[in-house]
């Protein structure tokens, strides 16, 4: 059996219990083989299951303040984030930080210097999506001039000291607003 997750909202299974057949031979025998991924017996596959990359954009202003957003979409929707998305195949890290800010604020990244990176489970389609979060410092262009796109409902800027950690929807950006403001 795989190893649970469990989280204060709750004990989650292993998005791996999911996959019962073979991806390459459609087999049923797709067993366990170690806490990150599945064997089948008939073809010898073996199936990763490793956490997809994210990046997280920290943007401050000349004030100091943070650029947060809030969530137009589940999962935590109507809850704050910062800035950032998955990144897709044959992207890097970096690349994938500045299209996703483009794509949520409007706005062009000047640069970023990575910071760390925090676990996290994702919900989304009935499974629990493990994520590596990439945190990164990033300074813009321009702090004056952004605008909610894509999947973000409202942009705005929080003096550090406003900030309300409960807020945050999503528990790797809690863990990291905190690693980096408390």
């Amino acid at each position: 059996m795989l190893p649970t997750h469990i989280e204060s909202e709750g004990i989650m299974k292993h998005p791996l219990e999911k996959f019962i057949y073979c991806p390459c031979c459609g087999s049923s025998q797709f067993v366990v083989n170690n806490a990150s991924s599945k064997r089948c017996e008939s073809c010898g596959f073996v199936y990763y299951f490793n956490p997809r990359a994210a990046v997280v954009a920290v943007i401050r202003d000349e004030k100091g303040r943070l650029l947060v957003a809030r969530r137009a979409k589940e999962p935590a929707r109507g809850t704050l984030d910062l800035p950032g998305g998955f990144t897709e195949c044959g992207e890097t890290a970096e690349y994938s930080l500045s299209r996703e800010v483009l794509e949520e604020t409007g706005i062009s990244i000047q640069s970023a210097r990575y910071l760390f990176s925090q676990p996290n489970i994702y919900p989304y389609s009935g499974i629990d999506i493990h994520t590596m979060d990439l945190f990164f410092e990033v300074r813009v262009e321009s702090t004056v001039v952004f605008k909610s796109q894509d999947d973000v409902a409202e942009l705005f800027w929080i003096d550090i000291n406003d900030i309300d950690i409960n807020d945050f929807g999503l528990k790797s950006i809690r863990e990291g607003i905190k690693r980096l403001f408390f």
